[in-house]
């Protein structure tokens, strides 16, 4: 390689690099802003739960208000929405989810005639299509955090009609969750009917106060409000969290891309100087050659 050319490469690599960098800086900010988001909805999540203990200290009553927390039908039928991502450059992200998903799928004892799949960000649609597996609906992955109510809404119109129409009568979600750093791990999650040991856990638990308060609301109401809000704060946090380690992930493959774009930037710059050397002492040769000739 001549020298013009190692340094129209050395250039190259330099853009690739900003570029690189750009990205890791992009990714490490949104981590963050999606980390927040998750962090916010504690105490929206708390309210909600509260309602839920409320109205489980009133359980010998819960029969006669004709509420039904869980259903066991003969034949049931599963909802799976998979969390994925729009855009690359994110390691085995998408991978990991669709085979965490697909695992359980298989193992479920629900046959796949009987599963209804949604899929959020068509990246990890191709993971199913190997296994001759396809989605009924696919979502955009939101941009930011203001976009993640309107996705919500969508997906929660989705879940209705699969209730209405197909009579799905259980739904389970599958996201990346982070963990420390720049690490995550593929999660479970059971959005509906509810998980029966959240619900006991919340019934045993101490109520924080001398007496537990009333409520004039019709019961069977105040229980379809809080599911609506258990499934909005739900699907919220799914997104968040699959964000935040889509990001993760990124950050990840950036910092390994940055590593080897450093590697291969010290090679060619190693190869241009000896090549820049190799020319300055053939020039310096060929010098004391020609000094050399004019003395004889």
């Amino acid at each position: 390689m001549t020298i013009e050319a190692l340094k129209a490469q050395i250039h190259s690599v330099r853009d690739l690099q900003s570029v690189v960098k750009t990205m890791k800086a992009l990714a490490a900010v949104s981590i963050r802003q999606y980390e927040r988001a998750v962090e916010s909805l504690a105490d929206y999540n708390q309210t909600v739960e509260t309602g839920f203990q409320i109205l489980l200290k009133y359980r010998d009553e819960i029969d006669d208000w004709g509420i039904a927390f869980s259903t066991r039908p003969d034949e049931p039928k599963l909802g799976a929405i998979v969390f994925g991502s729009d855009q690359g450059l994110c390691g085995q992200f998408n991978e990991q989810i669709a085979t965490h998903a697909l695992q359980f799928l298989e193992n479920c004892g629900v046959p796949q005639n009987r599963q209804k799949l949604a899929a959020v960000g068509a990246r990890v649609v191709p993971s199913f299509e190997v296994h001759r597996r396809t989605f009924s609906e696919q979502f955009s992955v939101p941009s930011s955090v203001l976009a993640i109510t309107e996705r919500v809404q969508g997906l929660l119109v989705e879940i209705e009609r699969w209730q209405a129409e197909e009579q799905v009568d259980r739904v389970f979600l599958f996201y990346n969750r982070s963990k420390s750093g720049s690490r995550y791990k593929p999660y479970t999650q059971q959005l509906f009917p509810l998980d029966t040991q959240w619900l006991q856990r919340l019934e045993k638990q101490p109520w924080n106060g001398r007496t537990l308060p009333m409520f004039s609301m019709d019961a069977p109401q105040l229980f379809s409000a809080l599911i609506r809000q258990y499934l909005f704060v739900s699907l919220y946090r799914a997104f968040a969290e699959s964000l935040a380690s889509e990001n993760a992930s990124r950050l990840a493959s950036m910092q390994s891309a940055e590593k080897n774009i450093q590697e291969r930037l010290d090679e060619l710059n190693a190869e241009y100087r000896r090549q820049r050397q190799s020319a300055i002492t053939g020039e310096l040769l060929d010098i004391v050659a020609g000094f050399e000739a004019l003395r004889d």
